[in-house]
């Protein structure tokens, strides 16, 4: 008890010498007062410590985030300004004056065609409808006998069964022994139209996409021809296409053709034609002064 009582004796005396703290030495045997003494430096050494020896814990700041904004999955349109709409205007008749038909073909009688078989190409008339057969680079036609026309409108139907590419058909207008206007379509999409005299074309409009116009073979189009005074009109499936002006040749007979423009055969059929009358005087134009 004795040595504890020393070595805490002089711990404390240690710890609080600067505070001139004054112990009186104890007697060499411990006492109830050596014991209270002991309890009373204790308290003292509690008393000694400093403010400043505590140790201070300081809690880290929280730092809040910034709210995240907030998402708008469907967010309100702006309300459209209202826009005018555009007057639309009547289409001019396309096809004035077309009266009562004039005659049909239905192909069940050969002698009204111009038929031919040779190892270069064919023509046949047969089970209501004709057909032309033609070798690479070869040109066929085969005329209507027995009708002169000059004012009408002339609808036939075409099947190309075999056509690619440049591969041509159509229909022949205005048609005398030398020279006619041919309406082509070709079976790359285009259509054309030419004036021919003598083996030689004239074009009169150079070749215009349009997608009534079957793209090779097999496949069906409605060929029609509105022809008055100059002016010629092809539609295709009873849609207007284009018009030319030509005066050369004001009346003659219909036919048919077919050319292979590549290095295949070609061969198309023709059916149903049926011409109308047309009644209709261009309008006179302003003289100009």
């Amino acid at each position: 008890m004795m040595q504890l009582y020393n070595t805490s004796y002089k711990n404390f005396y240690d710890v609080c010498h600067q505070s001139k703290m004054i112990f009186s030495r104890p007697d060499s045997r411990p006492t109830i007062y050596t014991l209270i003494a002991l309890l009373g430096l204790i308290v003292g050494l509690a008393g000694c410590a400093s403010p400043t020896d505590a140790t201070t814990i300081q809690q880290p700041a929280t730092e809040l985030a910034p709210p995240s904004p907030t998402f708008v999955w469907f967010p309100p349109s702006a309300t459209p300004a209202p826009q005018a709409v555009p007057t639309q205007h009547p289409t001019p008749e396309q096809k004035p004056g077309v009266g009562s038909p004039i005659f049909s073909d239905d192909f069940s009688s050969p002698i009204l065609w111009n038929t031919a078989v040779s190892d270069q190409a064919a023509v046949d008339v047969s089970r209501n409808r004709l057909t032309i057969a033609v070798q690479p680079g070869i040109y066929m036609l085969s005329l209507r006998q027995g009708v002169t026309l000059s004012s009408f409108y002339a609808e036939v139907t075409a099947r190309p069964s075999l056509c690619q590419g440049k591969d041509e058909y159509g229909m022949l207008v205005r048609a005398i022994p030398v020279a006619y206007y041919r309406f082509a379509l070709s079976c790359d999409g285009t259509a054309r139209a030419e004036r021919v005299s003598l083996g030689t074309r004239e074009p009169l409009h150079s070749p215009q996409p349009s997608g009534d116009i079957p793209p090779g073979a097999p496949g069906e189009v409605r060929i029609g021809v509105w022809a008055v005074g100059s002016e010629m009109r092809l539609f295709l499936n009873g849609r207007y296409q284009f018009s030319v002006n030509d005066k050369n040749y004001l009346s003659g007979a219909l036919g048919v053709f077919a050319r292979s423009a590549g290095d295949t055969p070609a061969t198309i059929t023709f059916s149903d034609l049926v011409v109308y009358d047309v009644s209709y005087s261009p309008p006179t134009k302003t003289p100009k002064p």
